[in-house]
């Protein structure tokens, strides 16, 4: 079997795992026609990335204290600028949902496309996703579990990444440099960096308030920067500055 059926077969054995709770080697040897030895390959390299903990016979899904289950309250403007950035998905897109906040307003906006393909590294994220009831695709990159962003990173992530191709990326920021692009207090830049290499279109969703933020890691450029979506609080001058780098500026409808 190839490298794209392995991990095909790898991301439809999280998604039972998200749906039962627990599954059996054997059980999963006859749904995927594939020997035990190949099972027991897959829940290895699945538990490597962290993505299950393998029990004697099978595997069990990772427990809810470490998944943080989607039910942290979105604020209102947060979820105005994902409605916003929901309108330039269309039917059938491949998309990436990066970790945030912000980005995780867009899940409830997905039940309105069909066919969705879609991509994240957090496993809150690929929760939610899961039990969307028009039943996108889900992918998700694997990688080392990286507590200060909540999220999945790393050379593994980056590899998974590169199998694929996007047609958007849906990432936030800590900041917004007018001057140079994308800032975050978080050091690992590089699956950001990968996500967008991956993707046709790059769509940036922050509040206004931080727009002007500058903030040492660059994670990035306006130059793989297609949109940014935002507030209607931003500053004149901030607008111009960011259309003079050749970025489309959405702006939603400020939500307090």
């Amino acid at each position: 079997m190839n490298k794209r059926n392995t991990q095909q077969r790898r991301h439809s054995i999280i998604c039972i795992l998200n749906e039962q709770g627990e599954v059996s080697v054997d059980e999963l040897s006859l749904r995927f026609e594939t020997s035990e030895v190949t099972i027991r390959k897959d829940l290895a390299e699945l538990e490597k990335t962290g993505l299950l903990l393998r029990r004697y016979g099978g595997a069990v899904a990772i427990p809810d204290e470490v998944t943080q289950q989607f039910s942290a309250k979105i604020a209102p403007n947060k979820l105005s600028i994902a409605k916003a950035a929901a309108q330039l998905i269309k039917d059938h897109n491949r998309i990436i949902i990066d970790s945030g906040t912000t980005t995780s307003g867009l899940i409830a906006e997905l039940n309105h496309k069909r066919g969705l393909v879609v991509m994240t590294n957090a496993l809150h994220l690929a929760n939610a996703i899961h039990e969307l009831e028009n039943e996108p695709t889900l992918l998700m990159t694997g990688g080392t579990w990286d507590p200060h962003s909540e999220s999945f990173q790393g050379q593994v992530a980056e590899q998974v990444l590169r199998s694929y191709n996007f047609d958007q990326l849906f990432i936030g920021a800590d900041g917004i440099d007018l001057a140079r692009g994308t800032t975050t207090f978080n050091e690992l830049t590089g699956l950001s960096k990968v996500m967008a290499e991956v993707s046709r279109e790059v769509i940036v969703m922050v509040d206004s308030d931080k727009i002007g933020k500058r903030i040492p890691n660059l994670e990035l450029p306006w130059s793989q920067i297609s949109v940014l979506v935002t507030d209607a609080r931003i500053e004149e001058s901030a607008l111009n500055q960011i259309t003079e780098q050749g970025v489309k500026v959405i702006l939603a409808p400020y939500s307090p």
